[in-house]
């Protein structure tokens, strides 16, 4: 899903990378910091957990450190570019990682964000799509919006609290981290997808928010 729908936006949107500093927040077992080195960029990824960091350092071509994203144990203005792909959900303390992002950049330097979108993150656990006596899908409820609360979520041996905030709640960290916003995109996936039961669901409602943040330059 993400690579179809996500990959070719959030690569273009990281721009010419050959030759700059990349930083990958919550960067698992490294699959996007590997699609940046393989465009040139010297690419550094961040995961809190052990048997991810394990498996990027094992599959090569990045620079894996297991480190928690609110605390980067990374020296100031080393990175040109940050990438944040579907990481702040998960993190409790997303004010501060936000900050220690914008820390790590040189004057300049951008921020790349992908999140699950504020409208289908807010449907909670248990939510779904309502549907008519026949089954058909009508709408997506939404609920408890402007609130923040979490959910466990379990797969592969993980277990991951997942947590949702209203669109507010990110946008005054990142502006307060002195952050300038340059693009916001709600994606969809390629025409090509409309009919493919995978995908029409996103034709329909929004499943991810990208943004893209510059730091001021010195």
């Amino acid at each position: 899903m993400t690579r179809k729908m996500l990959d070719p936006l959030v690569l273009h949107l990281c721009g010419d990378v050959s030759g700059r500093r990349a930083l990958d927040v919550g960067c698992g077992e490294g699959r996007f910091s590997r699609m940046l080195a393989e465009r040139g960029a010297q690419a550094v990824g961040i995961d809190p957990t052990p048997a991810l960091v394990a498996a990027a350092r094992d599959r090569g071509g990045m620079s894996p450190v297991r480190a928690i994203a609110e605390a980067i144990p990374l020296r100031d203005a080393a990175f040109d570019l940050a990438v944040s792909y579907i990481t702040l959900v998960d993190i409790e303390g997303y004010a501060d990682a936000i900050a220690e992002m914008v820390r790590v950049l040189r004057p300049g330097g951008r921020v790349v964000a992908v999140n699950i979108s504020f409208v289908s993150a807010s449907v909670g656990p248990g939510g779904g799509w309502q549907r008519d006596e026949d089954g058909d899908e009508l709408f997506v409820p939404i609920d408890n919006y402007g609130s923040e609360w979490s959910a466990v979520l379990e797969w592969n041996g993980l277990r991951i609290r997942n947590w949702h905030r209203p669109l507010g709640a990110y946008m005054s960290a990142y502006l307060s981290a002195g952050l300038s916003l340059r693009s916001f995109i709600e994606p969809t996936p390629p025409e090509a997808l409309r009919s493919h039961p995978e995908f029409s669901r996103a034709f329909r409602v929004p499943w991810f928010t990208v943004m893209v943040w510059e730091k001021p330059p010195a």
